[in-house]
Parts: structure tokens; C-alpha cells; sequence
């Protein structure tokens, strides 16, 4: 998504519109705005999800996510090492702050579990052009070993759509993740509940 005002608004609306529907968990991605601009959009989102059980996360950041009171940091292979975020939140007394890491391989995701992250994305389980960077779909035999080898919590993502979660589901996983999914649907509360029915302990 753009970073224009329009699409500022629109991203609003749509963490907004996430929130209320019941989304488990919001992740802010948005790799090209200021560190002022995403904090504004970050503590918007908290404020957005406040009363509900939904929690906000945030990609990179760990000082937007503190700051902006979010409820825990996403980090990707180029981002801090997630055993020094595991260390700050040590030494912070922050046992409530998430710790997320976005692997794409049986070996990175157990080092992530090892180093303290408290879930991981696994992917893309389905092709998608979102996820083309990271190679070929992984498939669900791959995200079944990875749920099956890894001790911390497995989120499906990539090219995962309302027909094939429960697959996911099925492999172990304990939620999913996606992008195009949520924006392009009408009645968003409707598929978040029907993800929900899947699996109680679906992440959407």
C-alpha cells in the first residue's frame, strides 16, 4: 500500500475494520514510512484495538512498538536478532511483549524458538507474488514438519486464502496470516468468524 494521505486513511480504516471484526492480531508493515509517521499510525491502531482482545504487532521496530505502546515487535531475517530482543525484554521485566520471526526453513525457525521468539510465520506455504522474494511455495508437507519439529506457536502465511486455512489448520498450525484476504473482503467480520470456527486458537 501507498503512503499517500489516501491511503494513510485507507489503512486506518482497515486496521479499524480488522479490529472490530475480531482480528486476533494486526500487523503494522509499513516499511516506508518515517519513524514519526509509524508511530502515529502504530499508536492509532492501539487505540483502534483498545477494549478488544486484539493486539497490535509491529514489523522491525522494536523502539516504534515501544513506544507506541504495541503489543510486541514482528522481526524479519534483517532485522534485530531476536535473541537480543528476547534479552531486552529480560531485562525490561516485559514478560507481556510478543517476540515474532518470519522463517523459511526448519533450521531458521528452530534457532528463532531457541533464541526466544514467542511464535513464528512459517512460508509461503501457497504461492503468492507478495512472498515470490523468498522462493517457491513451501507446501503444506513442509509447514507440517516445520509444526511438527518446532516447540513455539507456527503461523501459516503466504497465498493463504478462507479455503485453504483449514488445511493449514490441519497441519499443525496454530493460525494464519495474510494480507490480501483481509483488504479484499466485504463482510471481513464474517471470514474472521469463519476463521475462527476452524480452530479456537486461530491467529487471524
Amino acid at each position: 500500500m501507498g503512503t499517500g494521505p489516501r491511503a494513510i486513511d485507507a489503512l486506518r480504516q482497515c486496521i479499524r475494520d480488522a479490529a472490530h471484526a475480531g482480528a486476533d492480531w494486526i500487523q503494522i508493515r509499513e516499511k516506508d514510512l518515517s519513524g514519526s509517521e509509524l508511530f502515529e499510525l502504530v499508536r492509532f491502531a492501539v487505540a483502534a484495538a483498545r477494549g478488544s482482545h486484539t493486539k497490535i504487532l509491529v514489523n522491525d521496530r522494536l523502539d516504534v512498538a515501544v513506544a507506541a505502546e504495541a503489543s510486541g515487535v514482528h522481526l524479519g531475517e534483517a532485522s534485530l536478532p531476536v535473541e537480543a530482543v528476547s534479552q531486552w525484554r529480560r531485562v525490561k521485566g516485559r514478560d507481556d511483549f510478543l517476540i515474532g520471526a518470519s522463517c523459511h526453513s526448519l533450521s531458521s525457525a528452530l534457532k528463532a524458538g531457541e533464541c526466544g521468539a514467542d511464535y513464528i510465520y512459517f512460508g509461503p506455504v501457497y504461492a503468492t507474488p507478495s512472498k515470490a522474494a523468498y522462493g517457491p511455495a513451501q507446501g503444506i508437507a513442509r509447514l507440517r514438519e516445520v509444526c511438527s519439529d518446532v516447540q513455539i506457536p507456527v503461523i501459516a502465511i503466504g497465498g493463504i486464502t478462507v479455503q485453504n486455512a483449514a488445511e493449514c489448520i490441519a497441519a499443525g498450525a496454530a493460525g494464519i496470516a495474510a494480507i490480501r484476504m483481509f483488504q479484499q473482503q466485504q463482510d471481513l467480520a464474517a471470514v474472521v468468524n469463519r476463521l475462527h470456527d476452524i480452530s479456537p486458537a486461530q491467529k487471524s
